[in-house]
């Protein structure tokens, strides 16, 4: 598992282009040069690792585009030591973001050939999860409940109550909401019941997959 100067330097170029397209979060920065991505891709788009582009993994799921993962960390505003539920672990390439980040994370995944996968992938370059969960993330998990803040990695055709009820009062959900194109939308929870509601625009993302899919 090499991460060499090339790799190092395209990692640069790629926070370079981040930068010019708006993300500003230094430490989502940071996160971004430090994570070899070519290692989280199957080997024959190991020379796409470094473009801003989306590309498939396995259980015909994708790897998103690093702009897609820096701007929804940077929409999280995570803290270090915050506790993070992750909705689809998918390649555990936004995981190992948030790990650099310091989070606590959570992290669940539906498709079990993806779980196992990155499982076993993620301890091997030092990423370690809290816990890594096989599961519906519809229903999120309580059982860790209450969290900082809850990022999912899916296109939502609605927001899930669950994943609502578990966020702590100042936490934040963000979640692309929508069936063919989806609206990336943050929702900060204010009391009890009530959540302030806000959209940050137009992103297409593989479907949200529930326990009946």
């Amino acid at each position: 598992m090499n991460d060499t100067f090339t790799h190092k330097g395209m990692r640069k170029r790629l926070v370079d282009t981040l930068k010019k397209k708006g993300i500003a979060d230094k430490a989502v920065l940071q996160a971004i040069n430090t994570i070899p991505r070519h290692l989280f891709m199957d080997s024959g788009f190991v020379d796409h690792a470094y473009v801003d582009k989306a590309f498939p993994i396995a259980a015909d799921q994708t790897i998103s585009q690093p702009y897609t993962v820096a701007r929804q960390t940077e929409l999280l505003e995570v803290e270090k030591g915050d506790k993070i539920l992750e909705i689809g672990t998918g390649s555990g390439y936004q995981t190992a973001v948030l790990l650099e980040l310091g989070a606590i994370v959570y992290s669940i995944e539906r498709q079990n050939e993806l779980f196992k996968k990155t499982k076993l992938f993620l301890p091997k370059l030092g990423y370690r999860a809290k816990k890594l969960i096989f599961g519906d993330g519809y229903i999120g998990f309580e059982a860790a409940a209450p969290y900082d803040g809850i990022l999912v990695t899916a296109g939502a055709p609605f927001v899930p109550k669950p994943l609502l009820s578990q966020l702590k009062i100042g936490g934040r959900l963000v979640i692309p909401v929508g069936d063919d194109v989806q609206i990336m939308t943050v929702f900060t929870r204010t009391s009890e019941t009530e959540f302030e509601k806000e959209e940050y625009g137009e992103y297409r993302f593989v479907p949200l997959l529930g326990d009946k899919e």
